[in-house]
């Protein structure tokens, strides 16, 4: 089996524009005589590789805590395509495809909401990308509202750089906070290794 770790480093992401920097600040310290180290964590739940929950942009939706979680894990399908994705495109791509889709796109890989009712209609549960967002400024809400009203999971801000399209196991599972709307997660592919029960 080979892991490939497709996630962020928390610490050194750059936040999406108006959220805050990812700060770590040593409570306690050997270097300091203290007889261990300890940190304390603050940053945007939604700082480098993360996963939206409906609560994000659905008043009363899922928190993190409350997702399904066989949605994070099991056979994927990584696909390189840039620009905004259309219901055209994932009407010719998606009969390929397994039931979580990654987009490939160099930080440039958008979903649009003509896209919606064909991820739907094939039955995926997750749809991620390389970019820091989902949409793209000009339908940015619309798209959150639509994908996670419809119950399809959002994972952002994946780092595919050295990743060959084709078929993997995904684990990306989102931190369990209750109350929040996102979560970073440690996204890694593994290859080579047969899913029986997915």
């Amino acid at each position: 089996m080979i892991f490939h770790d497709i996630s962020g480093d928390l610490a050194k992401a750059m936040p999406f524009p108006g959220d805050m920097k990812t700060e770590i600040n040593r409570v306690k310290s050997i270097n300091t005589y203290d007889d261990y180290n300890l940190s304390e964590i603050h940053c945007s739940a939604h700082i480098s590789t993360h996963i939206d929950a409906p609560l994000h942009f659905i008043r009363g939706g899922k928190d993190v805590s409350e997702l399904e979680l066989s949605y994070f894990y099991g056979e994927c399908t990584v696909v390189s395509l840039t620009g905004i994705i259309t219901g055209k495109d994932m009407d010719k791509l998606l009969p390929y495809c397994k039931k979580r889709l990654l987009l490939h796109g160099n930080g440039e890989a958008y979903i649009s909401s003509s896209a919606i009712d064909s991820l739907c209609e094939n039955g995926i549960v997750l749809v991620g990308t390389d970019s820091d967002s989902i949409a793209a400024d000009f339908e940015l809400n619309k798209v959150h509202y639509d994908l996670l009203n419809r119950d399809i999971a959002i994972l952002e801000n994946l780092k595919l750089k050295d990743i060959k399209d084709g078929t993997y196991i995904l684990s990306a599972f989102p931190l369990k906070i209750s109350g929040c709307e996102a979560s970073p997660c440690r996204a890694v592919l593994i290859e080579g290794e047969k899913l029986l029960w997915f």
